[in-house]
């Protein structure tokens, strides 16, 4: 194994379904010179057979791995990229790197309801614009995510990454 010396960038971000957090997440990871993209929902859609454990286990299984995944591409020197819904789990989730040599973009994605709405139709998920307008809310109102709140209304992906990627008040030094 190889250590990096690098100061090494993760990208995590947040948001309801339907804002774009997959579309931001693949235009960040593909403008980058070598990074990593972290799926989260893959990892929390990881179980085979007749059944599975309850949400919260496989919430708190998932982000585990993130943090695993992540600490491991970090010590290899590798940019990352985190497309998941981060709900309170963001100090936890600085804990787990804060011994390493990171800076933190952290963006809570939002857009209008019926843009939500719209962009769920259109991919054929209507089914979850309840919980999505759920998330929306519960994000929006958090007075930790209010320093990271980014609406997506009218920007394109590349818009968004960019004012991700340069705007200070998206960045934490851990």
């Amino acid at each position: 194994m190889h250590a990096s010396s690098k100061t090494v960038t993760v990208y995590l971000i947040s948001g309801p379904l339907g804002v774009g957090k997959s579309t931001v997440s693949k235009t960040i990871a593909s403008q980058m010179k070598q990074s990593v993209l972290i799926e989260g929902d893959l990892l929390l859609h990881v179980y085979k057979g007749e059944t599975e454990p309850p949400w919260e286990e496989r919430l708190r299984l998932a982000w585990l791995n993130i943090a695993a995944v992540t600490r491991n591409f970090i010590q290899n020197g590798l940019d990352t990229v985190i497309d998941f819904v981060v709900e309170d789990e963001l100090p936890w989730f600085l804990e787990q790197l804060s011994d390493l040599d990171v800076t933190l973009h952290y963006v809570v994605l939002h857009a209008e309801s019926d843009n939500l709405a719209a962009r769920l139709h259109q991919r054929g998920d209507s089914q979850y614009l309840n919980r999505s307008l759920f998330l929306r809310d519960k994000l929006m109102k958090s007075p930790a995510n209010e320093p990271y709140l980014l609406g997506t209304d009218g920007k394109s992906p590349t818009e968004v990454a960019e004012i991700m990627r340069s705007d200070d008040r998206f960045r934490i030094r851990i």
